[in-house]
């Protein structure tokens, strides 16, 4: 199979967005924002660093869909498990040893 020619990607001009979206994610932190507000923000700002990273340093903007398809499935799995283990972690949160301890250490009090 031949190799394509693409044109050679601005590797400047992606490096000049990298380090805007940088800059505003650092705003973003002293912004006063609501807490979930600036956690999705911060999170939409590295997936759009993360795409552009890949798509124009990694090469795969010119390469087949399945390469991409490859690369995104370790995205999707991860935000699953994410969900899905989030009502867990809130679980062990609550019902460490020291925060059973320090509630049953507050009613003795009482």
């Amino acid at each position: 199979m031949p190799a394509t020619h693409h044109e050679e990607p601005n590797y400047m001009g992606v490096f000049w967005w990298l380090l805007v979206l940088t800059i505003l994610e650092i705003a973003v932190i002293y912004a006063p924002f609501v807490k979930f507000a600036i956690v999705i923000l911060l999170i939409g700002m590295a997936l759009t660093k993360a795409s552009l990273v890949a798509l124009y340093y990694m090469h795969l903007k010119f390469e087949k869909r399945t390469v991409g398809m490859i690369a995104i499935v370790p995205l999707v799995l991860c935000v699953f498990l994410i969900f899905m283990l989030t009502p867990d972690l809130s679980a062990i949160v609550h019902h460490s040893p020291k925060v059973e301890a320090a509630a049953e250490g507050a009613h003795a009090e009482h």
